[in-house]
This record gives C-alpha cells, sequence and structure tokens, in this order.
C-alpha cells in the first residue's frame, strides 16, 4: 500500500480490527519514510449474480424484481412485506450459495416456487400460473394435485 503523502510503496500495518459489522477490516498504516499515518479499509469484493434468461440474455440479478413478482403473486393474501422480504433474502442466499456468477432465470423461479408453498398454496398457484405458462384449467388441476401430494415442512 502507497503512503496518500510522499507515495512511498511499502507501508507498515500498525493496527487492524474488524468494521462495518465483520464487513470489513480496518487497518491503521505508518509510513516508514515520512512518518504519515492513515487508516484504509478492505471489504470483500461480491461477484455479482447475472441471470441467463431462457431467450440466453443476461441481466444483474435483481432483488426489487423478485419481490414485485411475489408481491404480484401474494396480492389480497395474508402475507406481510416481512415474509416476502425473508423468501427474497433466502433465495438470493441459496442462488449466492450454490456458487454465484450464471444463474439461469428458471433456477430463480423453481426457488421462488419452493418457498412459496411452504408460505402461502394461493400465491404458490399464482406465481405457477405465470410462471409455467399455463394455458387452461387443466394445468391448473395439474398442479394442485401435485400440490395436494407434496409434503409440505
Amino acid at each position: 500500500m502507497r503512503c496518500v503523502v510522499c507515495r512511498h510503496e511499502d507501508t507498515k500495518v500498525v493496527d487492524s480490527r474488524t468494521a462495518e459489522y465483520g464487513g470489513a477490516i480496518r487497518r491503521r498504516r505508518e509510513c516508514p519514510q515520512c512518518m504519515h499515518r492513515f487508516t484504509t479499509f478492505e471489504r470483500m469484493d461480491e461477484v455479482p449474480l447475472m441471470i441467463t434468461k431462457t431467450r440466453g440474455t443476461r441481466e444483474s440479478f435483481d432483488r426489487g424484481k423478485l419481490i414485485s413478482g411475489v408481491m404480484a403473486a401474494a396480492k389480497g393474501r395474508p402475507i406481510d412485506d416481512d415474509a416476502v422480504n425473508a423468501l427474497a433474502d433466502s433465495v438470493e442466499e441459496e442462488l449466492r450459495l450454490g456458487g454465484g456468477g450464471d444463474v439461469p432465470s428458471t433456477r430463480v423461479g423453481l426457488a421462488v416456487l419452493e418457498r412459496l408453498r411452504e408460505l402461502d398454496e394461493v400465491a404458490y398457484m399464482r406465481f405457477a400460473s405465470v410462471y409455467k405458462n399455463f394455458d387452461g384449467a387443466q394445468d391448473f388441476q395439474r398442479e394442485a394435485a401435485l400440490l395436494d401430494k407434496s409434503p409440505v415442512s
């Protein structure tokens, strides 16, 4: 790390401690040439999640888009904002822990469906109807039969 005053190339770390609730490391440094002291912060550089759409296009993961889709499916249902945010947190965490980087949009949709199944069956059916592109009543009947057969935790 270069000194911010004299640009000397080798500074000494005098003190280190965690900062920002463990999200960064604060380092107190001293330049051996001019004796100037300064502070640096070291933070993790997160790799952005990229979503690969079914048509092959790529876009950055948009948590707001996920939340608005779930809110639309949950409209009029007894689901509060905290539950929707927790669902979004859970989906994002799964995607990041699953390797991050490029994630197919189908994986995002399935992760949302999994959680909606546990949260609210009506919201699940609404989301499934859009996600799975239902064409008629038989699609709803088939999905409802699957919903009845699947174990809920």
